[in-house]
């Protein structure tokens, strides 16, 4: 069967989306970058290398709870139906779809993401392997009200269940969850169901070296969104006046990913007519990593319009997968 695709959004949104978040992010202090410019074609082929290191234990433990607890979760949610948001390469969703295909006659999968090219290539992949298995795939920005309105348009009236996996809630700050949240919850129907991933405080012995690992992937990573930006927006950023930086916030309980300048430097970048200039030491944050507890994951769900349905960690509870229904 071969998969569908539906594509919502103009074919420049992402130089578009990219000009807008330079002149909003860049020219007011803290600077700042969405963490989302760090996955282009390069970025997410380093991402994938990170979730290989020894040090990056989210991988690993999100894929520990979904081998063992995967058929629990398409039993609880008794979904025919699964979506998920920011699919990526859906190298994941393996486990979930296998769980899916054996509890359902008729499965379908919906894989919603702003990237034509990772969305094709996964859904390919699956078409092989699930060949009994429904596909779409909808290019889509699901931060937005409108972007997830496509839920409801891609699954009409069957049981839903919406995967939201790799601790991406975490990159959002409190207002921008409460605003993803309520959107995903006017998305969905009573009971639908959501299981969401989602990283857990822990000392920042474990967290810094996740993110600033030793083999310096994670700072290739994070440097590497200045090519993006000079290859978008005709721009002659030098990797050199810059270093990675990873960041304990306390108070927030998150880490931050910053580029730092090594050096008085002047960020040009034409096609958005921006010049900054930057002294040593100045940064750009290009990714937040909230850090979660039980209980304040569960009341921002809880004030969005979810029940708790259950509570999954690995075994040595540095992660977290849970299952909300929709009131």
């Amino acid at each position: 069967m071969s998969y569908r695709f539906t594509d919502c959004l103009p074919a420049d949104f992402g130089v578009r989306r990219l000009r807008d978040d330079v002149r909003a992010g860049l020219a007011v202090a803290p600077r700042t970058l969405p963490s989302s410019w760090l996955y282009d074609k390069a970025g997410s082929e380093l991402f994938e290398e990170i979730t290989r290191l020894p040090e990056y234990y989210p991988t690993r433990c999100e894929q520990e709870i979904l081998e063992r607890e995967a058929n629990d979760v398409v039993a609880r949610s008794r979904c025919t139906t699964l979506v998920e948001l920011g699919s990526g390469s859906s190298l994941k969703t393996h486990v979930l779809l296998d769980a899916l295909s054996s509890a359902v006659q008729s499965p379908r999968y919906v894989a919603i993401d702003v990237s034509e090219d990772a969305l094709r290539q996964a859904c390919s992949r699956l078409e092989g392997r699930y060949p009994s298995l429904d596909i779409e795939a909808v290019r889509a920005d699901f931060g937005t009200t409108e972007g997830m309105s496509t839920i409801r348009a891609a699954t009409g009236d069957a049981p839903v269940l919406v995967a939201f996996l790799g601790s991406t809630i975490g990159n959002l700050d409190p207002d921008g969850r409460a605003a993803f949240l309520a959107a995903l919850a006017d998305s969905l129907r009573p009971g639908d169901h959501v299981l969401l991933g989602a990283d857990l405080v822990k000392s920042p012995d474990i967290l810094i070296p996740a993110y600033d690992d030793a083999a310096g992937v994670t700072a290739a990573f994070n440097l590497n969104v200045l090519d993006v930006l000079n290859r978008a927006l005709d721009g002659d950023i030098r990797r050199e006046d810059f270093r990675h930086r990873a960041v304990w916030d306390e108070d927030a309980e998150r880490i931050e990913m910053r580029l730092e300048a090594t050096r008085d430097t002047t960020l040009r970048l034409r096609a958005a007519d921006i010049e900054v200039d930057m002294t040593n030491g100045d940064s750009i944050r290009t990714e937040i990593s909230t850090k979660f507890r039980q209980f304040g994951l569960s009341a921002e769900l809880d004030t969005a319009g979810f029940s708790p349905v259950r509570w999954w960690t690995d075994r040595a509870d540095l992660y977290s997968l849970s299952l909300w229904s929709r009131r």
